[in-house]
């Protein structure tokens, strides 16, 4: 694809770091197949990468060349770009960009709020502990700092000049009330409006502001905003003329196309060394082909190509997602505290393509319902003794499946006696399925369920539309590549917490 940037002519980058191409290494591409940025008269990007060094942070060709491109700065010293996007594949290293990012914001740019956002508050927290490690190990550095607090959901670092970098969770509310000089999006694949909405009107009234997506290839109808800014990107590109205000930089590979004639050079081979290398510039840095070859030969072609090629899906239009719930009704229900109670019910549902599964469970919480996913992950050779271990620890209600879904085919090995669960599985007739759908829905309408707000289940929501079943529905996917298993698991297991349960002959009532 054309590159376009202010410090080259489009024409294709090499692949390999020029510092490293000659000691029989082979490195993944340090400049991404897919660029875009605005002029640029001079740069703070070497500072921040010096500053990065000082703390013990060293930072590979590929980084490097981001925080040069993406702190470009006009004849006048503002940023060139507003907006700054990293899309690259897991554990390539992200988190040095935005350590390095925010260290240069502290310590030399003198911004006096840096907010870190990231989906989940775990994974925001990881972050405050990494650069609070860097700052910690380099005595210039930390005699700096005034205070580091810890409190749960206000982990922060301020200076004794004022300064302040502060961690939070991703929510409509989150960074309401702050003016942030600059703002980091980490796991930018899950950022939808009303996160953009609470985030972005507090850099209004900032001089100089500056925003950073970071994340990995897009994943469906969650990845709103990355989808919006990738447009962008690719129309600037179509365009021949960078975007005014926008630094993209994208790893991915251009896969073929069932159109493809076997002698095609124009896109790649998803088995192939050069498409790894070409999507993940920390090949011979802390990634190798060896460990690659690995994750191919065990995830789906669709996770290896989404994963580990930066192929992503996005949404064409963001009025196009959550169809059936609407995405602010859904995350109102949201309750971190909320957790089933006896008796629960669990359920088990895959995708057609028998790529991924789930198991769900359900259960009572302050007079309404807890719905939460147990497991999701690739394939399905899991599932047995995922379920065998929740059985002994949980002794559900009982377990649901609909034998007409992908999932009807475990319903035999789970029955089993000898190496399975040993219960009869309760089996869903078309009445039932369509009785779960409105069930769940009513719940959802009423506030009367509650949820994690895990990832797996709001992009289930978020790309289900319904289907015709007689005179009701049932949930189905808008689009192939949407995995709904969650949803439909979610929604088997509350009907479960009703559903009539056949008892073994002599079995004692649990319950």
């Amino acid at each position: 694809m054309t590159l376009l940037s202010s410090e080259r002519s489009a024409e294709q980058l090499p692949v390999s770091a020029p510092e490293a191409a000659d000691d029989g290494q082979v490195y993944g591409w340090q400049r991404p197949p897919i660029e875009v940025s605005p002029p640029a008269a001079t740069s703070a990007g070497q500072e921040a990468i010096d500053l990065a060094a000082r703390a013990g942070l060293k930072l590979d060709p590929w980084q490097q060349h981001v925080l040069r491109v993406g702190m470009g700065e006009k004849p006048d010293g503002s940023w060139a770009a507003f907006e700054c996007v990293v899309n690259v594949p897991r554990q390539n290293g992200k988190g040095g960009i935005i350590e390095a990012r925010e260290l240069w914001g502290l310590f030399i740019g003198g911004e006096q709020l840096i907010l870190h956002s990231a989906h989940e508050f775990k994974t925001a927290k990881s972050a405050f502990k990494r650069i609070e490690r860097l700052i910690r190990g380099c005595p210039d550095l930390h005699k700096r700092v005034k205070a580091y607090r810890y409190t749960v959901g206000e982990e922060s670092i301020e200076l004794h000049s004022g300064q302040v970098l502060r961690f939070i969770a991703r929510s409509k509310g989150s960074g309401r009330g702050f003016t942030g000089d600059c703002n980091i999006l980490d796991e930018d694949m899950i950022l939808g409006d009303d996160a953009m909405d609470a985030l972005l009107p507090t850099m209004a009234a900032v001089d100089n502001p500056q925003i950073w997506y970071l994340g990995s290839a897009g994943i469906g109808p969650l990845s709103v905003q990355l989808g919006r800014l990738r447009r962008r990107a690719l129309a600037a590109v179509e365009a021949g003329t960078p975007d005014s205000s926008l630094a993209y930089f994208e790893w991915s590979a251009d896969l073929h196309v069932d159109e493809c004639s076997t002698d095609c050079t124009v896109h790649d081979d998803a088995a192939s060394d050069e498409a790894v290398l070409k999507a993940n510039p920390a090949i011979g840095y802390r990634l190798t082909l060896e460990k690659v070859a690995n994750e191919r030969a065990t995830l789906s072609k669709d996770g290896y190509a989404r994963e580990r090629l930066g192929v992503g899906e996005y949404p064409s239009d963001e009025a196009d997602t959550w169809q059936v719930i609407g995405e602010d009704a859904w995350r109102a229900l949201a309750a971190a505290e909320s957790a089933p109670s006896d008796p629960v019910a669990f359920s088990i549902d895959m995708t057609p393509e028998r790529s991924h599964a789930a198991i769900c469970v359900a259960g009572a919480w302050r007079g309404g319902t807890h719905v939460e996913v147990v497991e999701h992950r690739p394939g399905t050779g899991w599932i047995l003794e995922r379920a065998k271990e929740l059985h002994a620890k949980w002794k559900p209600r009982c377990w649901v499946i609909d034998p007409g879904g992908p999932a009807g085919s475990l319903i035999a090995d789970l029955e089993d006696e000898e190496n399975g669960l040993g219960v009869p599985i309760v089996q869903t007739k078309a009445r039932d399925v369509a009785a779960a759908c409105g069930q769940f829905y009513d719940a959802v309408t009423e506030q009367n369920l509650s949820h994690l707000d895990q990832a797996p289940l709001a992009s289930a929501l978020a790309g289900a539309q319904k289907r015709p079943l007689g005179d009701a529905w049932a949930w189905a996917r808008r689009i192939p590549s949407v995995d709904i298993s969650p949803l439909v698991a979610g929604t088997l297991a509350k009907w479960g917490l009703g559903a009539e349960v056949e008892e073994p002959e002599g079995a004692p009532n649990l319950w």
